[in-house]
This record gives structure tokens, sequence and C-alpha cells, in this order.
């Protein structure tokens, strides 16, 4: 792939969209890495913007933020639906390109988005922010060090209390919105980070909430050999279940609470801040015999992932979260909408080339 000449000066980003996920995640980490600035953001709302980021110039208009002068990376932040017309017009443009999870709405268009990102020789990430996880760090840390044996099982849960749904498109009947879309992505990632990819995915999804018109709960279940991953997503937990279980021929280990950096993020704390992305909660690892041994659980930080794109668009570094991973991951988020939707086991449509892409 052709790459631009290495500069010392920081790459100048437009973030579109500033809404939950724009506001939340992506200004404060972007905002944490030295080797980025941002210098543009697409809303309707100026002065929210203004308010906040009185630097930043402010361009309703999309496509005319994704051109404005000196923009070399476009964080797309906005509505699920319009990632891919973004990401093309972005990539079209010349800029390298970073979309929030879910990558597209479907695989063919995941694959169209990789293969214009190659010709045109950009760097295009997905944003996987929960691969910096303490909860996943921890877990990722117990298979690595052998803590459990031979892993064979895992369960993953994103679970939120709230029993009443809200006026947002994330949770009214659209494409791209319902549950599966918002927390699936995650989930499916991190499985495959862990266990590889699956030969199968079974999946149930429902609609759990009075008045939901999309899917507010999900439970997929991925077949790797003769390892499972069990990813479990729903809107009624209000307590009483952990974040991450995972099961060997050595014993278990467990993460009851989740990694604490959203909290942070909301409540005002930023990356490198006192206590930032510190979690007090260990894991805990079962060897069957022994009350549980506590481990204490590797510190977050979400902004490793601007810094490795930061480095990759300055041709230092690998690129975090490669097309061929996102590809993957939306591989088996439709195999699990097409399992919910036949109540079989579907296996995710990849080729052998996109097989080895992921693995090399």
């Amino acid at each position: 792939m052709p790459v631009a000449p290495a500069s010392a000066e920081p790459v100048k980003v437009a973030l579109v969209g500033y809404g939950f996920a724009g506001r939340t995640f992506h200004t404060p980490l972007i905002r944490a890495v030295p080797e980025l600035a941002l210098s543009v953001v697409a809303s309707g709302d100026a002065s929210k913007v203004n308010a906040e980021l009185p630097q930043v110039e402010v361009i309703a208009d999309p496509l005319r933020a994704i051109t404005a002068p000196g923009i070399e990376l476009v964080v797309i932040a906005s509505p699920n639906d319009s990632h891919v017309p973004l990401a093309q017009a972005a990539l079209s443009a010349g800029r390298h390109v970073v979309v929030d999870k879910p990558f597209t709405l479907s695989l063919d268009d995941a694959r169209e988005l990789a293969s214009l990102a190659e010709a045109r020789g950009r760097v295009l990430s997905v944003f996987q922010n929960r691969r910096w996880d303490s909860d996943f760090l921890a877990i990722r840390n117990a298979i690595d060090k052998g803590m459990v044996g031979e892993p064979m099982h895992l369960e993953s849960r994103l679970e939120r209390f709230r029993p009443h749904v809200r006026l947002r498109w994330r949770e009214q009947a659209g494409p791209g919105s319902g549950l599966w879309w918002d927390l699936g992505p995650h989930l499916v990632d991190q499985a495959l980070q862990l266990f590889g990819l699956p030969d199968r995915v079974m999946a149930s999804f429902a609609l759990q909430r009075e008045g939901a018109s999309t899917p507010d709960w999900a439970h997929v279940v991925l077949e790797h050999g003769a390892r499972r991953s069990v990813l479990h997503a729903g809107m009624l937990a209000a307590g009483g279940y952990a974040r991450f279980l995972l099961h060997g021929s050595g014993g278990s280990a467990s993460k009851p609470a989740a990694d604490p950096q959203e909290a942070q993020l909301l409540a005002g704390t930023r990356p490198g801040d006192p206590d930032w992305g510190h979690d007090p909660d260990p894991l805990l690892v079962y060897d069957g015999v022994s009350a549980p041994r506590p481990v204490p659980a590797p510190a977050g930080d979400q902004s490793c992932f601007y810094a490795a794109v930061a480095r990759a668009v300055r041709s230092r570094g690998a690129n975090p979260v490669p097309p061929a991973q996102a590809i993957a991951v939306m591989a088996v988020m439709e195999a699990a909408i097409v399992s919910a939707e036949s109540g079989h086991a579907v296996a995710p449509a990849l080729t052998e080339s996109e097989i080895a892409a992921f693995s090399s």
C-alpha cells in the first residue's frame, strides 16, 4: 500500500458527528493524543460544539467537513446507516478514515470500503475501543498466562438496566438500530480476538421492554471447534452477572465488574488524569479446590486506539483494527441475524482469503 512520508506535524482530524459517541468517546480520546489535532467537527449544533471546543471549526455539512483544507483523518461518529457513504466520500477525497462501530450494515459494504481504502492507499480503521478495556485485558492476560489451562468456554456480557425505551435513534426501528448493532460489534470483536473465527453462529433476538420496536435482547453462541463463546446483551439487567467468565481445562476466571472508562468519561475524567482507567475490581481465578485468587486487572486506556491510528497514518506502526478484522466481525454480525431469523446455526460467509487475512 502506498504511504505518505512521515511528518512531525500532528494529524489534523475532522470528526463527523457530535452526539453521544462523538462527544463522550471520540473527542476526549482524540484530544488525549499529542500526535492528533481535532480541527473540524461536522455538526448541526454549532453552539453546543463551540461551547465545549471553542478552538475547533464547526461545519454543518459533513461532506464539506471531510474535504476541509488540511484534514488528513476523518472520524465518522454519525448514525450507523450513514457510515458507508461518509467513509466512501472521505476515502475518495484521499483522507484516512476511522469508522465507529458497526463498520457497516452489510458484509458487501464492508468489502467495498476495504477495497476502496486499499485502492486509495489510505488507512481505514474501526473504533473497537473496548480492546483497551481493563476487563478484556484481564481475561486476555488470563488466557495468555495459562491461568485456566486450555480455555474452552467464554461468556461475555454487556448489559444495562434501562427498562424504559428512550427516544434515541439507537432504540427506535430503523437501519442499524437495536442492541445487536449497538453492543454486538464489541462482543463479537473481543470474542474473535480471544478465540479466533467461529465455524458457526447461533443467535436469538427479542424485544423485551414495553414499547420496544427494535431488538433489545441478544444471545449469540459462537462455535470455534469444541470451544464456545457465549455473547449476551440486554437492557433489563439490574445486577447479578459477571462481565466475563472463562472456563478451561485447569480452572476458571471471572471478571465481575466492567471497565470504568465510560463512567469516567461521562464524569469528566480524561486520559492522563489520576486513576484514569484504573479498575479496582480484580479478576478472580478458581482452581476448583482453593478459594478464588484475586489478580489485579490491568489499567485500561482507550486512547491507545487513537495513538496507534496516529502512528499508522504517519507510517510508523500498524493499523490497530485493520479492514480484514472488521470484515470478519461483519460476517459474524450478519450470520447472527440470519440465524435469529431462521432458527438455525449459520457459518460466517467469509472467503478463504478473508480468513487468511484475519489470521495474518
